[in-house]
């Protein structure tokens, strides 16, 4: 069999003896070449590729191939940054190939070379720009611009060169490690222990310059809430918080595209900790910053070691100013972005006392010390006021800063951005930016342990960001930074180029990363896994779950959640398998271990939830269940044990040891607590019981002769259920029979030991007119017998074809099910893709419109009504915050043509409101209407102001039973 390799050097020496012209060399090439390409990892995600592994065009650069490797060229000149992320590139070569790179800083020679260097700081690439081989102007002068082109015979002895330029340090390091991403070299190959693919051969071709710049200026994340697992870890691996820790924090960072870190803090003091912190920091190319309430360059720790007095400027103003000092002249030689303003010791409010004027002066008092210690005006150097929490209150209420000083946005905690700028805001020369959160510590409960953002939710959010121009400073609260590997990858990516990820492309994001991390081969399968993981999660995350969370019997509520996660846990186990064993604790790491970890959790509460029932019920199988909640929770402890010391041969001990069961109130309880479950005394004989689906009552028990099933429906045709069950402990055999010949029932007889679930359907097409019920009747042992009805649901005449028809009392429409979209001239509606806790979103583009005071753009959707009289509309909305001044965000309802019934869904802005609406991960709005008439109608939901992201639609006609997720879509007329 011909190597890609060998093929490839076959294919350039045929190129040399073909008696062809030049376009037909290439097209011989490339027919050639097919049967001798290899799979090839996902590029840089979302990047135009610049690397082959064979048959490389006419030009392209060999990087490595025959055993051999391209030398790369650095200039001594250059940053120190730059010289040491050459190196990354020289190893990651060796990791893919198994061939070392030469590394050199003298004249380039050679027939393949790799030429490195920032444009202005590498006499190296001045001269090929000066000589006209480089045309930099796409790049020069822009904030972290590079440029990577395939250069032929750039200089003498030299026949073809690979060029990595940048319009300054990080520019060039970003390019270099666009290289390493493109041959193979995960990102997160240390983080998350994702094997490179091995390869004979590596080669580039980019003959026309490809280039790239960011859009937000600082793209960082805050390590934070980082005990125990994160602290746990570093104490066991590096003894603390120290520059060796941080230089795998860097190195990630800039292959992310990063450049903005705020520290650990909670018991940790980066500048303070290790001496060389710091001047790592800036050598890798890093802005350093403090978070949210550590003003002037200062950890909170800092002050606990150091600080002498209160922290409180009316009573200790000058120990104050000097302490602060201390942090600006420490810092002096360091790129960074200064945190000024001030909030109360250890993230809390400020006293009652304090005041804007007050805040005002501190800012003052900050920023002259920022210019006596800088030696320059203090509006040349970069400073933020995060305006988080009451912070942004004082704003409100009239508190100003300079210009020059980047506004810092905040979400609630939850996801959800609190404000963006106004149009006014926007024109203040010092931007703004966002803090942002997946992971946090407060009320309504601290969540901390896995991924429960989704990245559809993240895009929504930080697409309002960027079109409301708070594009200055994107950074985010990632806890532990392990298990948020993947939002942390989106958020910064995102953050690179929005426009280079519409909301059409999210489901190709994930495909593509699982594609580079794993091959293709399970890439669709991972990423939907990892998409619904993080879905399901974003529904209520796991520290709130309870045992009735998810309704035990209302439309099978609890039980399809389940069996939802024990699809993706069940699938991410058969690829595990499936996967070459190298990439199997990296898979466990990313996709196994959180997709099989909640599902876990998960299904622990919805089965002591069970046995609650059960017990209520008097089932001899509350026993069992009991039983399997136990087995569940040692589960957990299972794959958390397996985490820390079978994984990468326990690398990563510690680091999934925050305890997520058994809170009590906000904070995470100190040990993780089995949900309660009870027992029964089950008697020896044998009891028959009998239980409906959609109800909790049971026979023998109060109401019990008035059981019956849902409505067997016609237009679904979907079965329902009784289940015959045991209340004692010997087996018994039961029988069921129908009052009607068209009844089917699939289990009609039996024994029973616990538990017999029965389906039961209807043969339409054998149904009499006018026959609306059946009834059932079920025996078992000392002649114990019980009727159930079973009412049918026929076909209506005249319904509309695609109509949502109303079943069980209700027409429930997902809302990207919608008939008909309007919308007027340089508006859209926007599906956004896995944005809603059952399907989708849609929201009003462009998100920055004024809000329309005669609507006309709507979503339109078809129903059919079965009564009259008078109806309530839940829409089902994207939790999102009130981010502009006002009184809140609206949207309409209408039904045909009655006149739009305005709806503010921030119309109570009460904390518990707030609460419910973060935890439920969605708000749900109501409005009253009045039918006229059955039948056919169009529901329409108007859009008024934007931002506001529809999910789910119902109308409740009087049937609508309580769930949490409300009821599944409705059937449609055929």
């Amino acid at each position: 069999m011909l190597t890609a390799a060998a093929g490839a050097r076959a294919l350039r020496a045929l190129a040399r003896h073909l008696p062809l012209p030049p376009v037909l060399h290439r097209i011989a090439l490339c027919s050639l070449s097919l049967g001798l390409l290899i799979a090839a990892p996902a590029q840089a995600l979302g990047q135009k590729p610049l690397v082959l592994f064979a048959a490389p065009p006419a030009g392209a650069v060999t990087m490595a191939d025959n055993g051999k490797a391209a030398p790369l060229y650095v200039d001594a000149a250059d940053h120190a940054g730059v010289l040491r992320a050459a190196h990354d590139l020289q190893a990651d070569i060796a990791r893919v190939t198994g061939v070392t790179p030469a590394l050199q800083q003298g004249a380039p020679a050679g027939a393949d070379v790799i030429l490195i260097g920032t444009v202005g700081h590498s006499p190296l690439i001045d001269k090929l720009v000066a000589t006209g081989k480089l045309d930099v102007a796409a790049i020069r002068g822009k904030w972290e611009g590079w440029q990577v082109q395939t250069v032929l015979q750039p200089m003498p002895g030299v026949e073809r060169a690979l060029v990595i330029a940048g319009s300054d340090k990080r520019g060039t390091i970003y390019g270099i490690y666009e290289m390493s991403e493109q041959i193979g070299v995960s990102p997160w190959y240390w983080w998350a222990d994702v094997p490179p693919p091995k390869r004979a051969a590596l080669y580039a071709a980019a003959p026309a310059a490809v280039h790239d710049a960011p859009v937000v200026r600082y793209r960082g994340i805050f390590l934070n809430d980082e005990q125990p697992a994160l602290t746990g870890w570093v104490q066991q691996t590096y003894g603390g918080y120290n520059h060796r820790f941080y230089e795998k924090v860097f190195e990630l960072l800039l292959r992310l595209r990063a450049n903005y870190l705020w520290p650990a803090m909670w018991n940790a003091a980066f500048f303070d900790d290790d001496p060389l912190n710091g001047k790592l920091a800036d050598d890798y190319g890093i802005v350093m910053g403090t978070s949210h309430h550590e003003p002037m360059m200062r950890a909170q720790k800092e002050w606990a070691r150091q600080g002498k007095g209160p922290w409180d400027y009316q009573r200790n103003p000058g120990v104050l100013r000097n302490f602060w000092t201390g942090g600006i002249r420490n810092t002096r030689d360091y790129e960074k972005m200064i945190t000024i303003g001030m909030r109360g010791d250890g993230d809390e409010p400020m006293s009652e006392a304090s005041n804007v004027a007050l805040l005002e002066r501190i800012v003052a008092d900050q920023r002259t010390i920022i210019g006596q210690q800088m030696g320059r005006d203090a509006a040349t150097v970069p400073q933020m006021w995060a305006l988080y929490k009451e912070v942004q209150d004082y704003y409100e209420q009239g508190m100003r800063v300079p210009d020059d000083v980047t506004l810092l946005w905040a979400d609630d905690n939850w996801g959800n951005i609190r404000r963006l700028p106004t149009a006014e805001e926007r024109k203040r020369s010092g931007g703004a930016g966002v803090y942002y959160h997946f992971d946090y510590v407060g009320g309504p409960r601290s969540y901390k342990w896995l991924n429960v953002t989704p990245l559809p939710k993240i895009w929504e959010q930080m697409h309002l960001a960027w079109q409301y121009q708070a594009d200055r400073i994107w950074i985010v609260n990632v806890g532990d930074l392990k298990p948020m590997e993947v939002p942390i990858e989106f958020f910064l990516t995102y953050a690179w180029n929005p426009a280079a990820w519409p909301a059409a492309r999210l489901p190709d994001y994930l495909k593509l990363w699982a594609t580079r991390e794993f091959g293709p081969e399970h890439a669709d399968a991972i990423a939907d896994i990892v998409a619904s993981y993080a879905r399901y999660n974003g529904r209520r995350k796991p520290e709130q779950l309870a045992p009735d969370t998810y309704n035990l019997v209302n439309y099978d509520e609890s039980e399809r959640v389940v069996a939802e996660f024990r699809a993706i846990a069940d699938r991410a186990e058969k690829i595990a398998a499936q996967l070459p064993a190298a990439q199997r604790d990296a898979f466990f790491q990313l996709v196994q271990y959180p997709a099989q970890a909640s599902a876990v959790v998960t299904e622990l509460y919805a089965t002591a939830g069970r046995n609650r029932l059960h017990a209520v019920q008097g089932r001899t199988s509350t026993n069992d269940l009991a039983l399997r909640a136990r087995s569940l929770f040692a589960q957990d402890a299972e794959l958390m044990r397996r985490y820390h010391q079978e994984i990468s041969g326990g690398k990563w001990n510690h680091m999934m040891s925050q305890t997520h069961l058994g809170y009590t109130y906000w904070n995470q309880p100190p040990r993780n607590v089995m949900p309660a479950v009870s027992e029964v005394q089950a008697p020896v004989a044998a009891d028959m019981g009998v239980a409906v689906q959609g109800s909790a009552q049971a026979w023998p028990g109060p109401d019990s002769d008035k059981l019956a099933l849902p409505p067997l429906d016609e237009y679904t045709g979907a079965p329902a259920y009784l289940e015959v069950f045991n209340r004692g402990q010997q087996p018994f055999d039961y029988r069921i029979t129908a009052s009607a010949p068209w009844i089917e029932i699939d289990q009609p007889d039996g024994r029973v030991e616990r538990d017999r679930r029965v389906y039961i359907k209807v043969r339409w097409d054998q149904v009499p007119r006018g026959a609306d019920r059946a009834v059932l009747t079920v025996q078992g042992p000392n002649r114990a017998k019980v009727a159930i009805q079973a009412p049918l649901r026929r076909l209506l005449p005249g319904v509309t074809a695609g109509d949502y028809v109303e079943t069980g009392g209700v027409v429930s429409v997902e809302a990207a099910d919608y008939s008909r979209a309007v919308a007027p001239a340089g508006r859209q509606w926007l599906t956004i893709p896995g944005h809603g806790r059952t399907q989708s979103g849609v929201t009003a583009l462009p998100v920055v419109a004024t809000p329309e005071q005669s609507p006309s753009m709507r979503l339109e959707y078809a129903v059919h009504l079965q009564t009259a009289g008078p109806v309530v509309v839940h829409a089902t909305l994207a939790p999102t915050q009130k981010f502009q001044p006002g009184a809140g965000l609206r949207y309409a309802v209408s039904f045909d043509d009655e006149a739009p019934q305005l709806v503010n869904m921030h119309a109570d802005q009460s904390e518990r409101a707030w609460e419910k609406s973060v935890s439920d991960g969605a708000t749900v709005m109501s409005s009253r209407h009045t039918i006229a008439r059955p039948g056919h109608h169009t529901l329409k939901f108007w859009a008024i102001d934007a931002g506001v992201v529809l999910q789910k639609i119902v109308v409740d006609t009087g049937g609508m039973k309580d769930s949490y997720l409300g009821p599944p879509e409705s059937p449609r007329a055929r």
